[in-house]
């Protein structure tokens, strides 16, 4: 990865550069056209990273002041740990930017975050197809072995 590639936190002034990768990231994973995010949502999660009392955050990675990736990663509590626990819920780089480093760097953003604000662990998930992103999470990080159950309403 280039070294002028800032990881910083998102800006309210960066909404209309966030906004093309976050509707990339939502339609990877299967979410655009009849099936994407109501706007509502979209609303809510951009205004949480600027709510203090929201545990919810966001990391950008920016080059020559164009965005190249987001990260959105919140804290919890755990029955496990006394420290918080931190989710990285979100990844994604546009198309241009993969394979540079910029996805280790905005995961290593998260981790310096989730140091200063004394986590116990990181910990994400991904589609068992996302074989790519598996590459890289493998080198910066050791699966946990679990696997995930939801059930929707």
């Amino acid at each position: 990865m280039s070294n002028d590639v800032i990881i910083r936190f998102v800006t309210r002034q960066d909404y209309e550069q966030w906004l093309p990768l976050w509707d990339g990231y939502n339609a990877f994973y299967g979410r655009s056209g009849a099936t994407a995010l109501a706007p509502e949502i979209t609303r809510m999660t951009w205004s949480r990273f600027f709510d203090a009392y929201e545990p919810v955050h966001a990391l950008v990675a920016e080059q020559n002041g164009a965005l190249l990736g987001l990260t959105h990663y919140l804290f919890h509590r755990s029955t496990t740990a006394i420290e918080p626990v931190c989710y990285l819920q979100d990844l994604f780089t546009g198309e241009a930017a993969r394979g540079k480093g910029v996805g280790r760097a905005l995961i290593t953003g998260v981790y310096e975050q989730a140091r200063r604000a004394g986590a116990a662990r990181v910990y994400w998930q991904t589609h068992e197809t996302n074989h790519t992103a598996m590459q890289l999470y493998d080198k910066v990080a050791e699966k946990s072995g679990f696997v995930v159950y939801r059930k929707l309403f």
